[in-house]
């Protein structure tokens, strides 16, 4: 398969997999490489809808939208497909709310216009926002209590970032492509700012439609190791918490609802929480000091077996395995800490 962005480079194709909705749940558990599944949701009322048209697609969804505001970005109106930076590394869209209906409409009507602006809504939460949507249209997925959301748009582009629960993507109308990386690619994806981001994820930075190898050479590394698929409506991909996924919806009218759900205790706190205060704390410091702490890191976080042996195990606190209480407690310390 070759992917968009480059022709002369080969993508491999992203493994598929002949699930019923039963198995799902049992190829889940434990699984660290994207799969697709081909018409996991062909059942589904929304996929169903959409088969009659994206008119018929949009009065489903408006018809069991809650009274409320939707947040929607909005690019320029000609300023092309992808929900970027513009070039003094502000955003390429504005963001605006307002009932659903009127939105999709608007979708609706410009689909077919060539200078039409971008629209999407992204990670809409679908028990907040919709009445029976998320009831009527769901893939079991176990003992799993996933966040259900749903993307609406007209021809977009989201450039490459990663989530870090696991994921299951669903195309519901329209078609999505959907290009993966590893996660130890993201020094050849060349990422954005952490704190300044489209969608509250770092991005990449290359274009994937025009890569400018000399800016960003390191991409043609990237694309060796890269996956792709073109989903179709009811077809579903797994995508693995960390894996980068550069999306591109491709019709007029798309729609995508995706389930995330972490396989950690809830009391757990935020890696991308730990990479700040980290850039914070230790960063900076001089490198004997930055090589003390990566030493301090490897001992109690990444190699810490057996690091409280040593202490009677009512001694051992913060040092034993992690309990609602126990990470409390560090929560509470980081919490007075910060604020000082």
């Amino acid at each position: 398969m070759a992917d968009a962005a480059s022709p002369t480079i080969a993508v491999a194709a992203i493994a598929e997999e002949a699930l019923s909705a039963a198995d799902l749940d049992r190829r889940l558990r434990g699984a660290r490489e994207p799969f697709v599944v081909r018409g996991l949701a062909g059942d589904w009322p929304l996929v169903a809808a959409g088969r009659e048209g994206p008119a018929a697609a949009a009065r489903y969804l408006s018809a069991r939208a809650r009274d409320r505001k939707f947040t929607v970005s909005i690019g320029q109106p000609g300023g092309g497909e992808r929900l970027f930076y513009d070039s003094a590394m502000g955003l390429n869209f504005r963001v605006a709310q307002g009932p659903l209906g009127p939105i999709l409409d608007g979708i609706v009507a410009n689909a077919d216009k060539p200078d039409a602006p971008a629209v999407y809504l992204g990670s809409v939460d679908m028990a907040a926002y919709f009445d029976g949507l998320a009831e009527a249209n769901r893939v079991p997925l176990g003992e799993r209590a996933p966040l259900e959301s749903i993307w609406i748009g007209g021809r977009t582009r989201v450039a490459a970032h990663n989530d870090v629960p696991d994921n299951l993507a669903v195309c519901a109308v329209g078609r999505r492509r959907f290009t993966l990386f590893p996660p130890d690619q993201f020094a050849n994806l060349y990422l954005g700012p952490l704190e300044h981001t489209p969608a509250g994820r770092p991005v990449s930075m290359v274009d994937f439609r025009a890569p400018d190898f000399a800016a960003h050479p390191r991409f043609r590394d990237a694309l060796r190791h890269a996956r792709a698929v073109e989903l179709e409506p009811g077809d579903a991909l797994f995508i693995p918490s960390l894996w980068w996924h550069h999306v591109e919806a491709l019709a007029p009218f798309n729609v995508l609802v995706n389930y995330w759900w972490r396989d950690a205790p809830a009391f757990l706190g935020k890696p991308e929480d730990a990479l700040n205060h980290a850039i914070l704390a230790i960063r900076d410091l001089p490198a004997d000091d930055r090589a003390t702490w990566r030493t301090l890191f490897d001992h109690y976080v990444f190699d810490n077996d057996g690091v409280a042996e040593h202490l009677p195990e009512e001694a051992r606190g913060v040092l034993a395995p992690l309990t609602p209480e126990t990470a409390g407690q560090i929560r509470a310390f980081l919490l007075r800490s910060l604020s000082r």
